[in-house]
C-alpha cells in the first residue's frame, strides 16, 4: 500500500487491518473496505505512514493510537451500531421464518424493531411505499443502497412481483439477506433478491449494476458526505441507473428534540440545477424525497 510517496509492507496493512477488526462491531465490515478507510486515514497523517514505513513495535503508543482512532473513524463515520446481539438475534428469527411460513410478516416486524431506523418506520412503513409508490408507480426493481436490514420491509411493500437488489458492508447481513430471499422467492417465484457488497462512495461503479425503477438512499447522505458538503450524494444520485432516487433523513436530533426545520434545502437546489423534480413525504421521524431523474 502507498501512504503518500511511502510504500508499506502487505504484511503490515494485513495485520493492522485484522487488529483493527478484533472488535465485535468492526467484525461484519467487508476486509477491503477497511483496508481503503486505512489507507484514506494514513494519506490524512503522514506521521503514522512514515511510522508503518519504518521498523515499530505493535505495542508503541504511536501504533495503538492508529489502530484506536481509525477505528473511532469507522464508527463515527458509518454509524455502526450494530451488535453481535441484534445479528444473532435476526439469524435466529430468519430461522424461525423458514419454519414458520404464515407468520412471514409478523416476523419481519420482529426483525425490523432489532435497529433504531426500522423500529421507528414500523410506524409508518406500510403507508412510506404506499406514499412512494405511488409517485413512482409500482416498481418491477428495487435498487437499497447501504441497506442496513430495511429488506426485511419487503413484506410490507404489497408488490406482487418484484426483483430487489440490496447492497451494504456487513458481511454477516448480506448472508442474513440473501437467506431471506431465497426463502421469500420460494413463498413468491415472482420475487427475486440479491444482496452483496458495496461501498457506495465508489460512485463510479453504480452504472454497472443495472437499470432499475427505484433507487433506496436512507439515511445515507451523512455516510457519502461525511460533513464536507453533498458533492458524494450528487456523484451517486446522478451515477445511479434508477428513474426515481428516494433519498431519507431524520427529522429529529441526536437527543431526540424535533428539528424546527427538517426539509433538507440542498436537495432541492440540488434538482433545480440537474432538472430533476422531486416530491417530499414527511413521517413522525424522518423525511423523504422522492428525486425523479431526467
Amino acid at each position: 500500500m502507498l501512504a503518500g510517496n511511502r510504500a508499506i509492507k502487505e504484511s503490515t496493512i494485513r495485520t493492522l487491518t485484522a487488529e483493527i477488526r478484533t472488535k465485535k462491531e468492526l467484525q461484519h465490515l467487508n476486509e477491503e473496505f477497511v483496508r481503503e478507510h486505512i489507507q484514506q486515514y494514513l494519506e490524512r497523517h503522514p506521521k503514522a505512514a512514515a511510522l508503518l514505513v519504518q521498523k515499530h513495535s505493535v505495542r508503541s503508543a504511536q501504533y495503538k493510537k492508529i489502530i484506536k482512532e481509525v477505528r473511532a473513524s469507522l464508527r463515527k463515520v458509518y454509524g455502526l451500531f450494530r451488535t453481535q446481539e441484534q445479528e444473532l438475534k435476526r439469524k435466529e428469527l430468519v430461522e424461525q421464518m423458514l419454519s414458520s411460513p404464515a407468520q412471514l410478516q409478523t416476523i419481519s416486524k420482529s426483525i425490523l424493531n432489532t435497529h433504531s431506523s426500522t423500529r421507528e418506520r414500523l410506524l409508518f412503513y406500510e403507508k412510506l411505499y404506499a406514499a412512494i409508490f405511488k409517485i413512482t408507480g409500482k416498481p418491477a426493481t428495487i435498487l437499497d443502497l447501504g441497506c442496513g436490514i430495511n429488506p426485511f420491509s419487503i413484506p410490507l411493500m404489497n408488490l406482487a412481483k418484484l426483483n430487489y437488489y440490496a447492497y451494504d458492508l456487513s458481511e454477516d447481513e448480506i448472508e442474513t439477506l440473501n437467506q431471506f430471499f431465497k426463502y421469500l422467492h420460494t413463498q413468491n417465484s415472482s420475487f427475486t433478491g440479491i444482496a452483496g457488497i458495496l461501498d457506495v462512495q465508489h460512485w463510479v461503479k453504480l452504472p454497472d449494476l443495472g437499470k432499475v425503477d427505484v433507487c433506496f438512499l436512507f439515511k445515507m447522505t451523512d455516510v457519502l458526505d461525511r460533513s464536507k458538503g453533498h458533492k458524494v450524494t450528487e456523484l451517486v444520485i446522478q451515477n445511479v441507473p434508477a428513474r426515481y432516487v428516494v433519498l431519507s433523513f431524520p427529522t429529529k436530533t441526536m437527543s431526540g428534540k424535533k428539528m424546527n426545520v427538517p426539509q433538507r434545502n440542498w436537495v432541492e437546489w440540488m434538482c433545480k440545477r440537474l432538472g430533476y423534480s422531486f416530491k417530499v413525504l414527511e413521517f413522525a421521524t424522518e423525511i423523504f424525497y422522492v428525486v425523479k431523474k431526467k
